[in-house]
């Protein structure tokens, strides 16, 4: 099993909400500082922010490893649109500090695309 933070279309409510079908929620959470969002159109996507002071919200799912899979070709990450990776959260969080947590980071450049900040409204 993998502890998952999701920040846009994969939250309750997201227009792909329905990939976590079966999946387990663990709660809502936030990033440390030092991440933002940017608008891709239909979609957020997270990037290492230094001068972010807030973090992003989303959400903490337990995912199974046929889920994370899916989940990894609907993100593009063979195609190298995001790259999922551990990424710290702030206190309090629905998961002890020692448990690991991934999320999906977008790796393509952002030049004409705004910043939206901590929140990726659904």
């Amino acid at each position: 099993m993998t502890t998952l933070f999701v920040y846009g279309t994969l939250k309750r409510g997201g227009s792909n909400q329905a990939f976590l079908a079966g999946q387990r929620f663990l709660g809502e959470a936030r990033t440390s500082p030092g991440f933002t969002l940017f608008s891709l159109g239909a979609y957020p996507g997270l990037v290492p922010s230094p001068d972010d002071r807030v973090g992003v919200t989303g959400e903490l799912w337990s995912i199974d490893e046929a889920c994370l899979a899916h989940l990894d070709e609907l993100e593009g990450t063979a195609e190298g649109l995001y790259h999922r990776a551990s990424i710290p959260l702030a206190e309090p969080a629905p998961v002890t500090a020692d448990t690991p947590v991934e999320t999906y980071f977008y790796l393509r450049p952002l030049v004409g695309r705004p910043c939206i900040g901590s929140i990726w409204p659904i």
